[in-house]
């Protein structure tokens, strides 16, 4: 195997981020990833290397694209506080104001809001739910309109690592009257020109790069997991090989499905850390922005077991993420990928990878590069 060298656009201030990311490659930590990061909606960082695939015979390119996971569910949340920002959804309304079936099994008054939150007790299916039911729109829909809450909403956190973009992605097509990844695609991805995709076209299935399952497999059940854990995260197991099929990649699932890279997290995320615009464009206004992050609800998440702060759709500054300040927030995606906004700064970072960890929130490698970008956008 070639040696793996970094590749792609970093100036002189950003050295030590471009020296941090050719370490990840020398030692292994990674075999292929992408990272970005924007300042003032332009593009100061923009790196990728290493291979494609586990065997490393195939580079990773400049237009490599993989799935990220969880990193997917800021994109339902930017779609959602567009339509909210238009005056088509309200967060505080009931979720059956725009999804009358919904209102069963005594949820009729959860609110969007607590969708958005990971607060509505839907973090699960009772139901038995296959991998392959996660292609199904319908019936994993309308199972979640049909079933009680698993805990009272709003009370808790407890955070819906699959559920939560069918839940959202229904409010958004009852209101648009089209899929979330219609939405996302026609509304944000395809004027910005940018590389992320809720549902992928078969015709791009050649640049996705494969995912190396962390050291301990998938999440499975063990005996000390609570009932509602338990159907969070093993109905069904998270299958990483499924990520290779046609029909993982081509179902939207906005909680878990996504691909892109790096540069389209960061560069999609440049509207909400400049005041909506981005491009040339004005997608939101900037009050229609800072709504993400208004707190909602924090404690000690029900299925993570750690301390959490949630916004409209995002993690905000708190003990989960004591580096970042009030006017930031962040996600991460289980394997690693990240995207950070400062509205402040009015800066955006991401990393996508193929080597996955065993984490839901983000690993030391994209906190490193971070790190060692830091002084580049301070100077």
């Amino acid at each position: 195997m070639i040696q793996a060298k970094v590749q792609g656009v970093a100036s002189d201030k950003f050295e030590g981020v471009r020296n941090q990311f050719q370490t990840h490659l020398d030692t292994g930590a990674d075999i292929g990833a992408s990272f970005c990061v924007t300042k003032d909606g332009e593009t100061v960082v923009d790196l990728w290397g290493g291979y494609a695939d586990v065997a490393g015979t195939r580079p990773w390119e400049k237009d490599t694209i993989v799935n990220v996971y969880s990193t997917t569910k800021t994109m339902t949340a930017l779609t959602a506080l567009l339509l909210a920002d238009r005056g088509e959804l309200d967060f505080d309304a009931p979720v059956a104001k725009y999804w009358p079936e919904f209102a069963a099994s005594g949820k009729a008054d959860v609110k969007v809001s607590h969708l958005m939150s990971h607060s509505a007790g839907l973090s699960g299916w009772r139901e038995p739910f296959t991998t392959e039911d996660l292609y199904d729109w319908e019936k994993a829909t309308s199972l979640l309109a049909a079933q009680a809450p698993l805990w009272e909403p709003g009370k808790q956190a407890g955070y819906h690592a699959i559920t939560q973009g069918y839940l959202v992605g229904e409010v958004v097509r009852r209101i648009a009257g089209k899929s979330l990844g219609t939405v996302f695609r026609e509304e944000i991805a395809e004027p910005m020109a940018a590389d992320f995709h809720i549902g992928l076209p078969a015709a791009e299935d050649n640049r996705v790069a494969e995912l190396k399952p962390p050291p301990d497999g998938s999440i499975s059940a063990d005996p000390t997991m609570t009932e509602t854990k338990k159907l969070t995260l093993t109905n069904p197991v998270i299958d990483v090989s499924a990520t290779r099929t046609r029909e993982w990649r081509g179902a939207e699932i906005p909680a878990a499905g996504g691909t892109g890279n790096a540069r389209a997290v960061a560069m999609i995320h440049a509207i909400l850390a400049n005041g909506g615009a981005a491009g040339g464009k004005q997608f939101l206004s900037e009050a229609g922005c800072r709504k993400a992050l208004e707190p909602q609800i924090e404690g000690t998440d029900l299925i993570l077991g750690i301390p959490v702060r949630y916004g409209l759709g995002f993690g905000l500054s708190g003990p989960m993420s004591p580096a970042l300040n009030e006017h930031s927030m962040f996600w991460g995606g289980y394997g690693g990928s990240i995207a950070l906004i400062d509205m402040q700064a009015h800066t955006t970072m991401s990393y996508a990878m193929n080597r996955m960890e065993g984490t839901t929130t983000g690993d030391m490698r994209a906190i490193s590069l971070a790190m060692q970008a830091m002084p580049g956008l301070m100077a």
